[in-house]
């Protein structure tokens, strides 16, 4: 599981301007419900002074994105539109006394809604939509301009980094190697040499996937006993909260779980369910899905 700091959990459980602000003349949206993640800042902006009067957010994510969205208005009530450009994800961040590394591309979400937000306000055009040609990831629509400006301004230099703060590569891992491209381009510009990572070198998450297509990929028997495995590893830290998760099935990328006791319907449970895909996809070497079994398709449930 993730370590998340007492003032995540706090924006996660209070999250401060939520809500739509009302007679905003400033409106951002960002993300897509489809990828999983989306974000709509509403600005009111004083137009003598261009000073921030009010801000508040509506979001679909997990804990994480709506604590940094709630971050993200505190942060920037009472600045001058000028001002608040000059916030970054990093800001957000440290706002919240960090975010676990693979949380990153929410802040980067938060800051991306506030340019558009100010886009919107100046009566400019905004958009993050992908120029013909320059889509890298299409599991999460990631453009080529996006993952640029986030390696430059976050300082990154692995693709395990890029996923982290932008999703890009965090699906099928096709694009891999079109983020190993943009990685090159802009160490170079800051006079480093990028190195693709062999079979040997690659960071832990994606070893296990290389080693399945060299030597044939484990028999459903054995994928389940390491899924298993994996939720015995967290179940102590959920006893400890009054919770317990158990298997109920496995359906290709899909894995069904139950939370029991304190676990279910608790407010964390979505980042309950986050960290345990993640500890899977380590452990699998592939991307998986974690579903609550409420949302078993009927025909499956009734197995």
């Amino acid at each position: 599981m993730w370590d998340y700091s007492e003032k995540v959990k706090e924006h996660f459980f209070d999250p401060r301007n939520a809500g739509a602000v009302e007679g905003a003349n400033g409106i951002g949206d960002v993300g897509s419900l489809s990828c999983g993640d989306a974000l709509r800042l509403t600005l009111k902006i004083n137009p003598e002074n261009e000073v921030i009067e009010a801000a508040g957010f509506q979001t679909f994510g997990c804990g994480s994105a709506i604590a940094s969205s709630s971050a993200l208005t505190e942060i920037i009530k009472g600045m001058t539109i000028d001002e608040a450009l000059k916030v970054t994800n990093q800001d957000i961040a440290d706002y919240l006394d960090g975010l676990p590394p693979e949380k990153m591309h929410c802040s980067v979400m938060g800051r991306e809604a506030l340019q558009a937000a100010v886009a919107n306000y100046r009566g400019e055009e905004w958009s993050d939509d992908h120029e013909e040609g320059a889509l890298i990831c299409k599991c999460f629509a990631i453009d080529e301009v996006m993952i640029e400006e986030t390696i430059r301004a976050n300082h990154l230099s692995t693709v395990e980094e890029v996923t982290n703060y932008t999703k890009a590569g965090g699906g099928c891992a096709a694009c891999h190697e079109g983020i190993e491209g943009v990685l090159a381009k802009v160490l170079a510009e800051r006079g480093e040499t990028f190195v693709p990572a062999g079979v040997g070198a690659l960071p832990k998450r994606h070893k296990p996937a290389v080693a399945a297509a060299a030597t044939g990929a484990m028999t459903s028997l054995q994928r389940i006993r390491k899924i298993e495995a994996v939720l015995d590893d967290v179940r102590p830290n959920l006893r400890r909260d009054g919770g317990d998760v158990e298997l109920v099935e496995v359906m290709d990328k899909n894995i069904y779980v139950h939370l029991t006791g304190a676990c279910s319907g608790c407010q964390m449970a979505a980042l309950t369910l986050s960290g345990i895909q993640q500890k899977l996809m380590e452990a699998l070497g592939e991307f998986v899905k974690v579903i609550p079994d409420s949302e078993m398709p009927v025909a499956l449930a009734g197995v």
